[in-house]
């Protein structure tokens, strides 16, 4: 559920000024994102160009998967993660975030960005695909530690009625190595936004990109699509390579980047970076494409990941945040205590190396079950 949030022009004027005033950041802040050329990343470069008038110098560090991107914030070397759907996953402990060296992660968001664009399966101009329908047989792109591009291709897939099997999956190391691999000829179809810098250098290739569509009225798509991944939503996609603006394409969607911390981040320092952010956003909205969705009355308030706290306190200042909003968040939170609870509690129980996986998905869904809560994967 999406939230429309009413922000007065006046009240962000009145408050600005008094955000900028007590603005205290550190003189350096290390945050992660996608390779470079992704909107992710190019999003978050933009984002930490105007931290330098409060003597802040923003790094940030490119990562070619999910767990590569958090590695960083649970250790401490980085404070912020500029995610994508894999914040999802790594709140819930699947995939990847399933190994005995992860679990579910205390993940937080600050914002999120939804702008023009789309999220979906990127697909080669040269072999003859209009409908997801239409990718049975062909190649498609996995990427090896990053469950928010593989799954969410699995997600598209299921639109079109199709699961990995009907297709050939073809894995790689990171996101560029994906492109690449499609732009060279090994791969017919990859997740994307449609402002990625990849998508745009395979629109200018020999082969070409199409963006098959996923209409809202197919509504036995979207249940398929939903139930692999219900953080997904229908979206008219009208920016991006191939020609959106004259050819809009509907499409799904979800915020992208989700500027992401840990939960044992001060609330202080969050609360600043956030603030930062929501004064800043006209210096950096038109520095990189979709850098415009994180305005405050874009955020969606009700979404699948918690708020940290910091940010909740910044948003309340914006007079963004709603008694439905906290009331939401407080359910997420709640959520992934349960799942803290249901992971000590398995791995107390010294599960065998060989059935852990499918044991640590047992004990998921039954913990979750038991408060009440949809563990959507079983």
């Amino acid at each position: 559920m999406r939230v429309v949030i009413a922000v007065g022009a006046a009240l962000l004027a009145s408050t600005t000024g008094a955000f900028a005033q007590d603005l205290k950041l550190p003189k350096q802040l290390s945050w992660t994102a996608y390779d470079t050329g992704s909107s992710g990343f190019n999003i978050a470069v933009a984002v930490g160009q105007p931290f330098k008038k409060y003597g802040t110098d923003v790094r940030v560090l490119p990562a070619g998967n999910d767990t590569a991107r958090l590695a960083p914030l649970r250790s401490g070397r980085s404070v912020v993660s500029a995610m994508g759907v894999g914040v999802y996953f790594a709140q819930e402990g699947l995939f990847e975030f399933g190994s005995k060296e992860w679990g579910p992660q205390p993940v937080r968001v600050m914002l999120a960005s939804t702008s023009c664009n789309g999220l979906t399966l990127g697909v080669a101009g040269d072999v003859g695909v209009k409908e997801v329908k239409d990718l049975k047989g062909k190649r498609v792109a996995a990427v090896v530690g990053s469950p928010a591009l593989t799954q969410n291709a699995y997600a598209i897939l299921a639109f079109g009625g199709l699961t990995p099997k009907d297709v050939k999956i073809v894995e790689f190391s990171s996101n560029n190595a994906m492109w690449k691999g499609m732009i060279n000829g090994e791969v017919d179809a990859a997740f994307t936004s449609t402002i990625s810098g990849q998508s745009k250098e395979m629109e200018t290739s020999p082969r070409g990109i199409v963006w098959p569509p996923a209409p809202k009225s197919d509504t036995a798509g979207w249940d398929r699509l939903k139930k692999v991944a219900p953080f997904f939503k229908p979206h008219v996609a009208t920016c991006g390579a191939a020609g959106l603006k004259e050819k809009p394409v509907e499409m799904p969607t979800y915020p992208y980047p989700i500027f992401t911390a840990y939960a044992s981040q001060p609330n202080e320092l969050i609360h600043a970076i956030t603030k930062a952010m929501i004064v800043e956003y006209d210096n950096y909205k038109a520095a990189a494409p979709g850098a415009d969705g994180l305005e405050v009355k874009r955020q969606d308030l009700e979404w699948a990941v918690p708020y940290h706290p910091g940010t909740v306190q910044a948003l309340k200042e914006a007079g963004a945040w709603t008694p439905a909003a906290e009331a939401h968040n407080q359910k997420l939170v709640k959520r992934q205590e349960v799942l803290a609870t249901a992971w000590k509690a398995y791995n107390d129980g010294k599960p065998a190396e060989d059935a852990y996986a499918a044991g640590w998905l047992k004990a998921r869904a039954d913990a979750l079950k038991k408060a009440g809560m949809d563990p959507v994967t079983e």
